[in-house]
């Protein structure tokens, strides 16, 4: 009645899964696991790869890291960084996906691509533009609100600059993703809600938001990782500058590995950030199942 499988097929398919679990296994050891271990020993050494310096000083350069007052001031930055732009991701990518999603607008896909394809744009591409756009003398941003803001070379504007582009770069992945959990809250909920006559608001307040909670933690998380390792927007606008206005973590990072060279006091500073993410990460799936 049933068909048995033919013992030559099973024993090739057997011997193929096996090659692919070894070579993955391969693949992250080789590319993830060496690279860290190797990156973890030379945080407690001088460690150029130019001058071929390897010299072991134990914890001093976690000393270094914690003592160190531009550390401090780049952690203060990343924090001022991360929660706006966070709080702003969020808050957009739910209101204008509920938008979307509560109103009879016709073709509401093509809503949701327009809004995603900043996300798919390269960061660099996008902080080229950006980086032009608010030039003081030609910017498009200046020449439309009749201002005259050197934005990027403020100390009091420069983040905030750093921070609008980010936040317009961004906040359409949290509209898909919060699309996507309406269009799968259940039924009977939102018509139950309908039956006792609860308003928009309402129905908002105490039905959708509430069930919407899991995709707001999961944007939120995804969000304080990428956020704390942001770099490449400021590499490219900034550089850290004007000053240590726009320093954040990840870039020190590679300011000290790719321009100084100071690869083992890098490494430091990549683990401790790397403490610092766990630590934000575990603290706000800790929120989350208490509220539960």
């Amino acid at each position: 009645m049933f068909k048995k499988s033919h013992p030559l097929q099973s024993k090739s398919e057997i011997i193929l899964r096996n090659i692919v679990v070894v070579a993955m296994v391969i693949f992250f050891t080789v590319f993830l696991i060496v690279p860290i271990a190797i990156a973890f020993a030379g945080s407690f050494h001088d460690w150029n790869p130019l001058s071929g310096t390897y010299d072991f000083l134990g914890v001093q350069n976690y000393i270094d890291v914690f003592t160190s007052g531009l550390f401090w001031n780049s952690m203060l930055n990343t924090l001022i960084f991360s929660v706006v732009v966070i709080i702003f991701r969020v808050g957009l990518g739910l209101a204008i996906a509920y938008a979307i999603y509560s109103t009879l607008v016709k073709h509401k896909s093509f809503f949701r691509a327009v809004y995603y394809m900043p996300v798919v744009t390269p960061m660099v591409a996008v902080a080229f533009v950006w980086k032009f756009m608010y030039n003081p003398q030609i910017g498009t941003i200046n020449q439309i609100f009749g201002l005259d803001v050197n934005w990027l070379m403020n100390p009091k504007t420069a983040l905030a600059a750093v921070m609008i582009m980010t936040i317009w770069k961004d906040f359409g992945y949290a509209v898909v993703m919060y699309m996507a959990g309406l269009y799968s809250l259940p039924a009977d909920a939102l018509e139950a809600a309908k039956v006792d006559g609860a308003n928009a608001w309402q129905t908002f307040k105490y039905i959708t938001f509430p069930l919407l909670k899991p995709m707001t933690m999961f944007v939120t998380i995804t969000s304080i990782i990428s956020y704390i390792q942001a770099y490449v927007q400021i590499l490219i606008m900034t550089e850290g500058g004007p000053g240590t206005a726009t320093y954040l973590s990840s870039y020190i990072i590679y300011d000290e590995a790719f321009v100084k060279y100071n690869f083992g006091y890098a490494s430091a500073l990549s683990f401790v950030l790397f403490v610092i993410t766990a630590f934000f990460t575990w603290l706000s799936f800790k929120v989350s199942g208490s509220e539960e």
